[in-house]
């Protein structure tokens, strides 16, 4: 239904029990997920203003997303509130001349892939086609290509922005510079992104890629866990997503592996000669322009992950040390978890190595993202039937018990967490790192002094 005149005509209102309200809040993950009493989807950035006034007039709750493929706990805070569903504001500007694109929220990170190449330029992109480009970027944005370019937020250039005041504010490092270091690695909590621009890059080796895809058995795991130790640090245009899993047929736990290099073939295959060597099941050999690269991992298989309405729940940190022998241990124990709990058995132990090189180039305090010696990326994502009850308990205890022991040979003193994987019971210091969270908080308090954009791994206005 379209509410009243104050509203764009585009814009409208919908409520619990309609298509247009599912369409508005469905989720990735239905696990610890916000509810809402109705949904607003506005049409234009002078609406997102409106209804930003309206709500902290009327000390209504709300919570913005486009893409909704966000996780983290603290989402689940947020009951009986306001959806602000951004999916309508999908501009889209390549300007050629200038080497950039300007987009809205509701562009996902695979609708930019193709107008890109066809226009000769490249950037650095997540790992999943689905989510917003905007809302991967408000993180950081870490990627297989962070060790060529950095992060996506490293060529974010301006964004438009809806303050908690309801005003709206062009942001760079021209205009409100200290706002625009927060909002890369820390975003979701100083306003609503209504356009972002970045810069682009031209394409190199015509914008080639080489995938090479295996599947290692139980019995040659541990070797090919020592090589990949062994190849560290990971040339700058070579990373690798790896998956410990379970075969839905056999019911066997194996390792899937994807590798992709930034470049021509020779150039691939002499770096990943370490692992060609092995005894392992080829499953691709390919070269692919880098606008197919994600659609192409895994088979394919990114559709599957991108589907909605799924109870997914993950325990997520960082990395800097490959550590072979933590890798064993945590199949051995990914195993025995699938063996005891078949409910379990669409659950995956993700390990993203990306390395960082580009990434770690910038100056430590260039942006609000903390982590930038990171060169891996784990997750355990649970996936099971939310009234399965043993198994989510026991999926519960293997993630903090995976965490804890990866961790621990992680490289880093203690448990650190990219933002827009976090689960949501870490401490601040581990999200945000201790040496940002004191000018975080001081823009907190300036930009958002009400606390209205904190459900998302919410900062204080004051710390310590």
């Amino acid at each position: 239904m379209h509410p009243d005149r104050q509203w764009s005509p585009d814009t409208y209102v919908s409520f619990p029990g309609s298509q247009e309200f599912e369409q508005s809040t469905e989720r990735w993950t239905t696990f610890s997920a916000p509810t809402y009493r109705a949904a607003i989807s506005p049409a234009t950035e002078e609406d997102v203003a409106k209804i930003v006034k309206l709500a902290t007039c009327r000390n209504i709750p709300f919570l913005a997303t486009s893409g909704r493929h966000g996780y983290t706990t603290t989402l689940g805070d947020l009951q009986n509130g306001l959806a602000i569903d951004l999916s309508q504001l999908n501009s889209f500007e390549l300007d050629t001349t200038a080497e950039t694109l300007t987009v809205g929220p509701g562009v996902t990170v695979g609708e930019v892939f193709d107008p890109l190449f066809n226009a000769g330029f490249d950037i650095q992109t997540g790992s999943a086609p689905c989510p917003s480009l905007i809302g991967v970027t408000l993180g950081g944005g870490v990627g297989r290509y962070q060790g060529v370019y950095g992060l996506i937020a490293d060529a974010l250039v301006s964004v438009r922005m809806v303050t908690a005041h309801g005003d709206i504010i062009e942001v760079s490092e021209d205009s409100y510079p200290d706002l625009f270091w927060g909002i890369r690695g820390a975003g979701s909590n100083f306003g609503i992104i209504t356009s972002a621009t970045y810069k682009l890059h031209p394409l190199t080796e015509d914008g080639d890629t080489f995938i090479a895809e295996f599947i290692v058995s139980a019995e040659g795991s541990p070797e090919y866990f020592h090589t990949l130790e062994a190849m560290q640090p990971l040339p700058a245009e070579l990373s690798s997503i790896m998956l410990i899993t379970s075969n839905p047929v056999t019911n066997a736990t194996q390792t899937l592996v994807h590798w992709v290099y930034k470049g021509r073939e020779a150039d691939a295959l002499a770096a990943l000669a370490p692992i060609l060597a092995l005894d392992i099941e080829v499953t691709a050999m390919m070269s692919v322009p880098w606008n197919e690269m994600v659609g192409a991992a895994f088979g394919g298989v990114v559709e599957e992950i991108c589907i909605h309405n799924i109870n997914r729940d993950l325990y997520s940190f960082n990395l800097k040390n490959y550590a072979a022998e933590t890798y064993v241990e945590s199949f051995n124990k990914m195993h025995d978890y699938f063996m005891e709990y078949p409910a379990g058995r669409n659950s995956v132990l993700q390990f993203e190595f990306f390395p960082n090189q580009a990434m770690e180039a910038f100056p430590q305090n260039y942006t609000a993202f903390p982590w930038r010696d990171t060169t891996g990326y784990i997750n355990f994502n649970i996936i099971y039937d939310a009234a399965e009850e043993e198994t989510a308990a026991a999926s519960t205890a293997l993630g903090l018990e995976l965490r804890d022991d990866l961790v621990a040979t992680s490289g880093f003193p203690e448990l650190t967490v990219f933002v827009s994987y976090a689960h949501g019971d870490e401490k601040l210091e581990q999200i945000y790192g201790a040496d940002k969270l004191p000018h975080l908080a001081a823009l907190k308090k300036e930009w958002d002094p009400l606390e209205v954009f904190s459900y998302n791994n919410g900062i204080p206005t004051e710390y310590p």
